[in-house]
């Protein structure tokens, strides 16, 4: 394989990519708000068609879905999925620079969205265009899907996919995003955690009233507090009944990789000002908890008066937003069903629940022939060993490809542990995106084979 020539022609045209960056940055494409929505998909197509893909854009009710084909030697077919959409920008008081524009200091690229996920569209066309010039061809066909709803819960995509299966054919998936460690090893996770959000609200008197009517005229606030003290203990142990009977314990295989994740701790703590994690767990306990176990958080509480000074109110409604993180055997639509269940057989049955986002768990198991050639591919570009983890804490619609499509999906991108994606001053190292691209570009030509012969990996033909 032509490595130097590979890292030669990435290196050379990085402040291309850079730019390429900078003007998808520019647009800013927050599906929350629905701004972006013509200008960042056109602009998405244009640099998919620059890399020598021909491209379609599918409308939807919502975001516009971007797809890339590009054909290649070999019929082993390599899908790339990823996102246009960013995350609000707020609050913008905290950002270093306007959010989107993109910004350079100290070999670092600031902007909304630059980690999650318009960096990793940029690296992987780097990518593309390296292993064409250096090779003169592709060695496998290539596919992009580049959604711009992921970061609002997808909510158009199954039928998408669903309505074109044939379409998204792959042999294996490279998902939107991830990151180095500290020591500049590339995390590799197989599976997402699943998702389910929810919101709570009671309704007490029809407007609100003076707070001396508490005596005499009921307090949504307490009813609302009660009912969530219903759905977890002090222990951390989730009450809903029913609740972990269809989760699927992780494999021996799978605690030992989730136990590989890299977390330095004490620095975990001290950057977010606390003195402990939850339930002061720490080591593998923490590693197992934090990759592999189920959640129930509360991530937003409003009821009555909360501005400066004091206002004696009995708030008239009351209510919460909820989120359920799920393992593998957990549905979001049944979780919904047994919350139900459980608030009205406790007596809150007077509280409306409304369903605002479910996402399916999906994993790919770690011993499968593709995920042992991307660590392979990995463990060339970075001059080290990945670390490789059954799943991430967090969700996205994998099982939509992982299970529903049934393509072996990793996740890897050029994020590090700093990039602050979500927060003020999201940002990515030029050298992880050098890095990312060259990665990407050694995986393509990897998977390609020899000419002539399918792809083996350890007497496991992945296509023929």
């Amino acid at each position: 394989m032509r490595e130097k020539e590979l890292s030669a022609f990435v290196e050379s045209h990085l402040g291309e990519a850079i730019e390429d960056l900078r003007r998808l940055c520019r647009c800013p494409s927050v599906s929350a708000q629905g701004s972006g929505r013509e200008e960042t998909p056109e602009l998405v197509a244009e640099l998919l068609k620059r890399s020598g893909f021909e491209v379609e854009i599918f409308p939807t009710p919502g975001y516009p879905i971007v797809f890339g084909e590009a054909r290649g030697r070999s019929p082993f077919t390599l899908l790339f999925y990823n996102h246009y959409d960013v995350q609000p920008p707020e609050p913008l008081e905290e950002w270093a620079s306007p959010p989107f524009e993109l910004a350079e200091r100290e070999g670092k690229l600031f902007a909304r969205g630059v980690a999650d996920n318009k960096g990793d569209i940029v690296a992987r066309l780097l990518a593309v265009r390296a292993v064409r010039e250096v090779l003169g061809e592709l060695p496998i066909h290539i596919k992009f899907l580049i959604e711009g709803e992921e970061e609002s819960g997808s909510p158009n995509l199954p039928a998408f996919i669903e309505e074109h299966r044939e379409l998204l054919t792959a042999d294996g998936c490279i998902w939107e995003a991830g990151e180095v460690d500290w020591e500049g090893r590339p995390i590799l996770a197989l599976g997402v955690k699943g998702l389910l959000y929810v919101e709570l609200e009671a309704r007490g008197a029809s407007t609100d009233l003076h707070s001396s009517m508490a005596a005499i005229i009921p307090n949504p606030a307490w009813r609302l507090v009660w009912a969530l003290s219903s759905l977890k203990d002090i222990a951390e142990r989730i009450l809903i009944p029913g609740f972990y009977e269809r989760a699927k314990p992780p494999d021996e295989r799978e605690r030992k990789a989730a136990s590989s994740l890299p977390l330095h701790e004490e620095k975990l703590k001290g950057d977010l000002g606390i003195e402990e994690f939850v339930l002061g767990l720490s080591g593998d306990a923490l590693k197992l908890r934090h990759l592999l176990e189920p959640t129930c958080t509360i991530c937003g509480l409003q009821a009555g008066y909360t501005g400066r000074g004091s206002k004696t109110v009995l708030p008239s409604r009351a209510s919460a937003k909820l989120e359920f993180r799920l393992v593998p055997g957990q549905d979001p639509g049944e979780i919904f069903s047994l919350l139900k269940k459980h608030l009205s057989e406790r007596g809150f049955g007077d509280i409306e629940i409304r369903f605002l986002d479910g996402i399916r768990p999906a994993r790919t198991p770690l011993d499968h022939p593709f995920i042992l050639k991307v660590e392979e591919a990995a463990a060339k570009a970075y001059r080290r060993d990945p670390v490789i983890i059954p799943t991430f804490a967090a969700s996205g619609p994998m099982a939509l490809f992982s299970e529903d499509l049934g393509i072996p999906t990793v996740s890897c991108g050029i994020g590090y542990p700093e990039s602050r994606p979500h927060a003020p001053n999201e940002n990515i190292r030029v050298e992880d995106l050098k890095r990312g691209a060259f990665f990407c570009a050694l995986l393509i030509c990897e998977l390609g084979g020899n000419p002539g012969r399918g792809l083996e990996i350890g007497g496991n033909e992945l296509r023929s």
